[in-house]
């Protein structure tokens, strides 16, 4: 859909989707009450977070300080499915994730969920996120170890007894699954098409709520792709 409908009729399927369906408006949400240690003299880790299309969670976290790197892609399914036509068939296990390279010693694993439950998607969502349906849109933590996984379980607890947003969150933790980058058009494609209107409506107030609710985590300018070395 992203694709093959012209700049109108994009507008008003996006316009449709918001009516019909509702979002729970970005909000700080409590911090981790548990988080990972940074193990001495580590200068980088991984994350992995899906949450509806690639663009707009790259687009963020290519904002945040001490993010080194954040490349969309695909996890959950297998590496001969790993293609942008064939994962949205939503039949191949695959979700439009993004892998996060970060330095710990800037930023913690648990600023990352906290940044990620409260402006890159909305974490409430089964299976879609804003006019975007299908299991390759699930909002998931694809955790990459145990320690992750322990993390992302017990932070989601505290949300909902917390009763952090209006409804329960529905992001699941899949562990054990191989992340492949997405093809070359998709990378850093909110930075190069600010004016599409699919990035205007869904993704560009994502940044803007992150530049307004993590101030001290924001960077103007984001750490692109096509930059990294």
């Amino acid at each position: 859909m992203r694709f093959i409908l012209g700049p109108l009729a994009s507008i008003a399927v996006l316009l449709v989707g918001f009516l019909a369906f509702g979002e729970e408006p970005p909000h700080v949400v409590p911090a981790p009450s548990r988080d990972i240690k940074a193990a001495d003299n580590a200068s980088t880790a991984t994350a992995v977070f899906a949450g509806g299309c690639f663009w707009g969670v790259q687009g963020v976290f290519q904002r945040v300080t001490g993010v080194k790197n954040a490349v969309s892609g695909y996890a959950g399914g297998s590496k001969s499915t790993a293609e942008y036509n064939t994962v949205g068939t939503g039949e191949t296990g695959h979700a439009e994730s993004v892998e996060i390279t970060y330095d710990p010693s800037v930023i913690r694993y648990g600023k990352l969920l906290q940044i990620y439950f409260s402006v890159a998607h909305d974490p409430t969502q089964l299976n879609r996120q804003g006019p975007d349906t299908g299991t390759q849109y699930r909002s998931t933590i694809f955790a990459q170890n145990a320690e992750q996984a322990e993390v992302a379980k017990a932070y989601i607890a505290q949300l909902d007894a917390a009763r952090a947003f209006q409804h329960r969150i529905a992001t699941t933790i899949e562990t054990g699954k191989t992340f492949y980058p997405a093809e070359k058009y998709h990378q850093d494609y909110l930075t190069l098409h600010p004016q599409q209107p699919y990035i205007v409506f869904n993704d560009l107030p994502k940044i803007e709520s992150l530049k307004k609710l993590f101030p001290s985590n924001y960077r103007a300018d984001p750490i692109l792709v096509s930059a990294a070395k």
